[in-house]
């Protein structure tokens, strides 16, 4: 499991029960990915791989009215899971505008699309680390 790498600047958050259990769930999920951090930012965990945020806990932050994990999502997928489940899925602010999908996770959320979801994140921000080896040169 990744240790978190910083502190935030934000103050601990007291967590409800509900929030505690949550944010453990999640966090099983994502640090079970290849080459995950988990660095505190505005005083909620997230997750990263490659130096890129995949995954955040919304536990109420700015007032929203659940817990949530925020993803990117493939174009087009954020208003399908909108249009499909609006009290599991919304556009969160500040980067809902670039297609990231907000899942809420306080209401009994089934965890298996929330891992598929969360690797499907992780994938699309996952840069392998390019092999030191040269590649073999074509002959002509």
């Amino acid at each position: 499991m990744a240790k978190a790498k910083r502190l935030s600047t934000h103050p601990v958050k007291k967590r409800a029960p509900v929030s505690k259990t949550v944010m453990k769930r999640l966090r099983e999920i994502c640090n079970a990915l290849p080459d995950t951090t988990e660095v505190p930012a505005w005083g909620e965990p997230t997750w990263r791989v490659s130096g890129k945020i995949f995954a955040q806990l919304d536990d109420h932050h700015h007032g929203a009215a659940h817990v949530s994990v925020w993803l990117p999502a493939p174009d087009g997928a954020q208003q399908a899971l909108i249009e499909t489940d609006p009290e599991r899925f919304f556009r969160p602010p500040y980067v809902g505008h670039r297609g990231w999908i907000a899942v809420v996770l306080d209401t009994d959320p089934d965890w298996d699309m929330v891992s598929a979801l969360v690797a499907q994140a992780h994938g699309m921000t996952h840069k392998p680390k390019r092999s030191t080896k040269p590649s073999p040169r074509k002959r002509r």
